[in-house]
């Protein structure tokens, strides 16, 4: 293996870090969505609001709620883009070990 390909290696296993920590605050996010929308609807119980449609209407539409809806937008947008750089790594390097194939296989039918 050539000191690119070794290069790459190293490349994959940071990105792997990171991904796995922007994959972590994502799904993190998306549950605390769901205990963030409980609270809130608990304080608009408080506040008299007893029907819960109208409850998950208003945290649905409370700022607080918002900024976690914005948070898991950032979370999810940081965590496809490590997924992705963490493919065309793994991408780039199944193509150079398709080329060393096809180069050990050609090397092999010439005797070289």
């Amino acid at each position: 293996m050539n000191e690119d390909q070794e290069s790459r290696l190293d490349t994959i296993r940071k990105d792997v870090a990171a991904y796995a920590k922007a994959k972590a605050d994502m799904v993190y996010l998306d549950e605390y969505k769901k205990s963030h929308l409980a609270i809130l609807m608990k304080e608009y119980e408080a506040q008299g609001i007893s029907a819960v449609n109208a409850q998950e209407r208003e945290s649905r539409a409370d700022p607080r709620y918002i900024i976690t809806l914005e948070g898991l937008r950032a979370a999810t947008e940081i965590a496809e883009q490590k997924r992705w750089e963490l493919k065309i790594v793994e991408m780039q390097f199944e193509k150079w070990r398709t080329q060393e194939a096809s180069r050990r296989a050609e090397k092999g039918r010439y005797g070289a």
